[in-house]
């Protein structure tokens, strides 16, 4: 895969992991105040969890695609 495609897919799980993060924050407030029946709710932070390991993941591959890419621009 193509560094460039690599970065595209890296910004669109981010913001899909920012979208988790938020569903995230739904699910568990409904845990909290002690619903009925919250097994949709651990089914949610459980994708949402695979979104957000996922995306980062992806990160690091792009960041480390990038940096082999461009050898000398990184300042370490």
């Amino acid at each position: 895969m193509r560094t460039k495609r690599w970065v595209w897919t890296s910004v669109v799980l981010e913001v899909l992991a920012l979208l988790a993060v938020m569903t995230s924050h739904l699910a568990l407030t409904d845990i909290y105040h002690g619903e009925a029946d919250v097994s949709l709710e651990w089914n949610v932070l459980r994708l949402c969890f695979g979104v957000i390991v996922l995306s980062q993941l992806v990160a690091l591959a792009t960041l480390t695609k990038v940096l082999r890419a461009r050898p000398g621009s990184a300042a370490v």
